[in-house]
């Protein structure tokens, strides 16, 4: 491992929080984003991880309103942001505030990019462009599923940012990256012991991503079966892509990564509502108290 990528592991620690709605265009004003950054901070988690297509511009408030807390993008489309503009963002932003952001790339889905085709050869020629920018490699981390993206995120960048995953992927993962790149994968988080209405929840959320064969096929080359993925996800499907339950639960179930692996969990406590429910900061307590 090198000095920089060691640098990012420590910086970003074990645990993050993952959430949808601290976009700019989101629902949620910018008081209520940089407070809900900042508590995060407080309550000791490394990372902040801002889901959707963010970008630099998404991040500089929530680093404005915090002291030592990691943003990260989750993601960035490599389709919808040219490389030039990327690379002079961050060197801007690097120059305000010091290793404080860090670039998380990915290629999106096919049903969402008008022409998307070849989507391993763009991301390629994508940290082709940066490079050729100036943009360090150790700042910027892939959204990767398959051993391909994987192969580049630990040739071409700091690691790996795997989302909507199981322990059985990160140990897939790690043995592909190695020892060295950060592997931070996504866990979702239902705060609900009833098996009835926690199951409920997740499944109403995994719908939309049943929708997109990058997610699907990934469950398919992890022994999940069509049936699976059917009819909004089997139990089994759920049970594995989700914690929930007990406290004592949702720990053992978020130490599973860590134990096939994992560097960093970048947890997405999930509550009815999506993206217009409010910034699950509640939550965030309660996942710092069982994780202390």
């Amino acid at each position: 491992m090198n000095d920089t990528t060691a640098a990012l592991k420590e910086s970003v620690g074990r645990y993050g929080v993952w959430a949808g709605g601290l976009r700019v265009d989101g629902p949620h004003d910018h008081g209520a984003r940089t407070e809900a950054a900042a508590e995060a901070e407080r309550l000791g988690f490394g990372a902040l991880w801002l889901g959707g297509n963010t970008s630099a511009a998404d991040a500089t408030p929530l680093i404005e309103a915090t002291s030592r807390l990691v943003v990260a993008t989750s993601i960035q489309s490599v389709w919808e942001h040219e490389a030039s503009a990327t690379a002079a963002d961050f060197a801007e932003l690097e120059v305000a505030h010091p290793g404080r952001f860090v670039l998380g790339l990915g290629v999106s889905h096919g049903p969402a990019v008008k022409g998307y085709s070849r989507p391993y050869s763009k991301m390629a020629g994508y940290v082709d462009e940066l490079d050729r920018a100036g943009m360090p490699a150790h700042r910027r981390l892939l959204a990767a599923l398959g051993p391909k993206m994987l192969e580049l995120s630990r040739d071409r960048a700091a690691g790996a940012i795997p989302y909507l995953v199981t322990p059985e992927h990160t140990a897939k993962a790690r043995e592909i990256l190695g020892t060295g790149p950060l592997l931070a994968p996504e866990f979702k988080v239902v705060l609900d012991d009833d098996p009835s209405s926690a199951r409920a929840t997740a499944r109403a959320y995994l719908a939309m991503y049943l929708q997109l064969p990058n997610y699907t096929q990934n469950f398919l080359r992890l022994g999940f079966t069509d049936a699976d993925v059917a009819d909004g996800g089997s139990d089994r499907l759920i049970d594995a892509v989700f914690a929930w339950g007990d406290e004592g639960t949702i720990r053992r179930r978020i130490d599973e990564f860590h134990a096939a692996g994992a560097d960093h969990v970048a947890l997405q406590v999930v509550q009815d509502g999506g993206l217009d429910a409010p910034l699950p900061r509640d939550g965030w307590r309660r996942l710092a108290s069982l994780l202390a």
